[in-house]
């Protein structure tokens, strides 16, 4: 993330090369500058039209893909990756713009599946059709999202620091508790909830829709990515990061961080909502750890081993870390690790110890996490994000 100048330092910013007493840039950097958006646009948008034909190929990645891209397994796990991803994306907004260290992140994930299973298992009028109710099922999740965010969000940002971390853990505590504590047999306590399909579209059910919900999580990830991206270019987001940096230089200018503040946890829970509905969709049910704290660290961890500067960060990390979850729990169990002796067998047989050395490795050795790495290798030194904004940009 880029520091806005200050003082004199603007103006020694916004200054001329020659006025700096530099040599002036010449024009071929100067074109490929103003080609570098371009050319992060058209990336971008080659990236995700791979992904969607994705399910229309063969590939098989021995040892990281469960088999072919086209087959149901495959695709449930790269969707469950992506869906993943959108949750980081919304987390790395939160703390990574705004500076926001909340651990309650999980309850607005945890709010959208089980908001969504429980509308649907009770809202269902008789006259209605039953893409009626699932459309509204999903504008009454939203609505209830927002709410709770609203009302969470105003209570925790009275504090600031690690008073503002206990506050959202003891909210997602609390909502931990209840949903296993199952009230009216509503979230279906500690067996967790079930999906109820009679008002879900079809083309949404079965294992042989896989393809289908594979797309509707790639969807689920380009719309958070868009509109993070739009928050952090907007007005909000230049305020929310200058907070972050000096929180009382922005009090003395006139502008109320609290409101700002407020509004970017809102629309990062509410995005965490919609992939928790997606969430939901996938896997035909909610179970209750996805609303502990737990998961709400495994997030951070996420957005730490991706790349917090980075915005795309957020997605490699949320990708590699289900990838290596899904399948280093299945190595765990092979029979190579089995005959390796106990100094060895143990601690291999432990999927969290492997990735809780890859996490350690990565904050001592990779300041920028995975996402900085062409960064470094482009300038042969440990740079932090911070140091370069076309780098925190990209």
């Amino acid at each position: 993330m880029l520091r806005e100048p200050q003082g004199d330092a603007r103006q020694i910013t916004d200054a001329s090369p020659a006025t700096r007493g530099e040599a002036p840039m010449p024009k071929s950097g100067g074109a490929a500058s103003a080609r570098r958006p371009l050319v992060l646009l058209v990336g971008g948008i080659a990236l995700v039209v791979v992904l969607a034909i994705l399910p229309l190929l063969a590939i098989d990645i021995p040892g990281v893909l469960p088999g072919p891209t086209y087959t149901p397994g495959t695709l449930q796990l790269l969707a469950y990756a992506m869906l993943i991803a959108a949750l980081a994306l919304s987390y790395r907004m939160m703390f990574g713009l705004a500076g926001m260290l909340s651990f309650g992140h999980a309850l607005f994930f945890a709010a959208g599946a089980y908001g969504l299973g429980m509308t649907l298992n009770a809202f269902a009028p008789a006259d209605w059709p039953s893409g009626l109710i699932f459309a509204a099922s999903i504008g009454i999740t939203l609505v209830f999202g927002i709410v709770l965010a609203a009302t969470v969000g105003a209570l925790a940002l009275r504090v600031t620091g690690i008073s503002f971390a206990m506050v959202t853990l003891a909210f997602a505590q609390a909502g931990s508790v209840l949903i296993r504590r199952n009230p009216g047999s509503a979230t279906g306590g500690d067996e967790g909830l079930s999906l109820d399909i009679a008002n879900v579209p079809e083309s949404f059910v079965g294992v042989v829709n896989t393809r289908n919900l594979y797309w509707m999580a790639l969807a689920v990830l380009v719309l958070v990515y868009l509109v993070v991206l739009w928050v952090e270019r907007s007005r909000a987001g230049h305020v929310a990061e200058a907070a972050r940096e000096n929180e009382l230089r922005v009090r003395v200018i006139g502008i109320r961080p609290y409101s700002v503040k407020l509004l970017i946890f809102i629309v990062a829970s509410v995005l965490a909502a919609v992939s928790g509905m997606g969430y939901l969709l996938l896997q035909s049910g909610a179970s209750p750890r996805i609303a502990t704290a737990d998961f709400t660290l495994t997030i951070l961890v996420i957005v730490v081993l991706g790349g917090v500067g980075y915005r795309w960060g957020a997605i490699v990390g949320g990708i590699v870390y289900t990838l290596l979850d899904q399948r280093l729990t299945a190595l765990a169990g092979s029979d190579a690790i089995a005959a390796l002796p106990d100094v060895l067998r143990i601690p291999l047989s432990e999927p969290l110890f492997i990735l809780g050395t890859l996490f350690i490795l990565v904050v001592l050795f990779l300041p920028g996490g995975i996402a900085g790495l062409p960064q470094r290798f482009r300038t042969g030194r440990k740079q932090h994000p911070a140091e370069a904004e076309e780098t925190a940009d990209a």
